[in-house]
């Protein structure tokens, strides 16, 4: 019989996590991003989320060991598109998206032969920002406040909305006002927020709820007037502009983004993508785009808050969409 002393079992007791740890260093330590990371992105190039995303991609090599973050716009169908990409990608963690509603959240009630569940085909990552949105009307609107609105509509039967596409944000925002106000105007869609702020500025619609940021600009020159923010909260570069809220008790739509990769994502690089999202999110490049130039609030926090929050959002639009019975073709 061989006898063991003591001290040497002791020793090799302790040795014993590290050799596991060298037989599966998988488990040990997530090597993530060991090459360049592609985020694709549902909206084209130049918009203000494009300009986020690229803000992000030149914080991440000094918070990812020296990789690069690639953008590529992948725009269109709601942002259906670029799900279908992501969601088709190898789940090694080369592929991210930049998601939003329509695509994470809504876009089988938009779509119902979508190739891709919007929910159960990603996993959550890191919920970046939330940014607010503004009702707006042309400045020669004779609607003050939220509460003048509805009376115009009220009197003026063939009032227009404009939105920068179906089952965005700013579209479902302006149909659950309708339905939460009493009042009828009919939707003109257009391919962007630029384009529907040059309907608001040439009086072709008589409001439409888009991001602060994009309306910013014409709103300090007077050529078009907030009545109000679709946020929980003041708006800190609006401050004097109120709440839907205050006028519609609980009325609250907000654009949103984070970071989602395709089902299937090994836990060891959703935790690593995590920390290294949550670090370029306070990166003072970001912080500044996002709070100064978006009038938005950075987020971050855990992958299973953003999870959390994603399914949130589906329950919260989906009877909306379907009640209405909107569609992309």
């Amino acid at each position: 019989m061989t006898v063991t002393h003591p001290a040497v079992g002791r020793r090799a007791a302790l040795a014993l996590p590290a050799l596991l740890a060298a037989a599966h260093p998988a488990h040990a330590q997530a090597a993530w991003p060991d090459r360049t990371v592609r985020l694709v992105l549902p909206f084209g190039a130049g918009g203000a989320i494009d300009t986020l995303a690229r803000t992000v991609a030149n914080a991440f090599p000094a918070q990812a060991g020296g990789q690069t973050l690639v953008v590529e716009n992948r725009a269109g169908a709601g942002g259906t598109i670029a799900g279908a990409t992501v969601a088709q990608a190898r789940p090694d963690g080369a592929t991210l998206m930049m998601a939003d509603l329509g695509a994470n959240a809504i876009g089988k009630e938009l779509q119902p032969s979508l190739s891709y569940d919007p929910v159960g085909s990603f996993a959550a990552i890191c919920h970046l920002v939330n940014l607010p949105l503004a009702l707006v009307v042309p400045a020669a609107s004779p609607a003050r406040d939220v509460a003048g609105l509805v009376a115009l509509a009220k009197r003026e039967r063939d009032m227009v909305y404009a939105h920068p596409g179906i089952g965005y944000v700013g579209h479902l925002a302006q149909e659950m006002f309708l339905r939460q106000s009493g009042i009828r105007m009919t939707p003109v869609p257009y391919r962007s927020g630029a384009e529907v702020v040059r309907s608001l500025l040439a009086n072709e619609t008589g409001s439409s709820f888009i991001t602060v940021s994009t309306s910013l600009p014409f709103l300090r020159e007077g050529k078009l007037r907030a009545l109000a923010v679709a946020s929980p909260k003041r708006v800190g570069l609006l401050p004097e502009v109120p709440t839907v809220a205050e006028t519609l008790p609980g009325f609250e739509a907000t654009v949103w983004h984070g970071i989602v990769g395709p089902a299937g994502l090994p836990v060891e690089i959703i935790a690593a993508a995590n920390r290294v999202f949550n670090a370029v999110a306070q990166q003072p490049e970001v912080r500044r785009m996002v709070e100064q130039n978006q009038a938005g609030e950075v987020v971050g926090g855990s992958a299973e808050s953003f999870a959390a929050f994603i399914r949130a959002e589906h329950v919260r639009w989906a009877p909306l969409i379907q009640s209405s019975g909107l569609r992309i073709e």
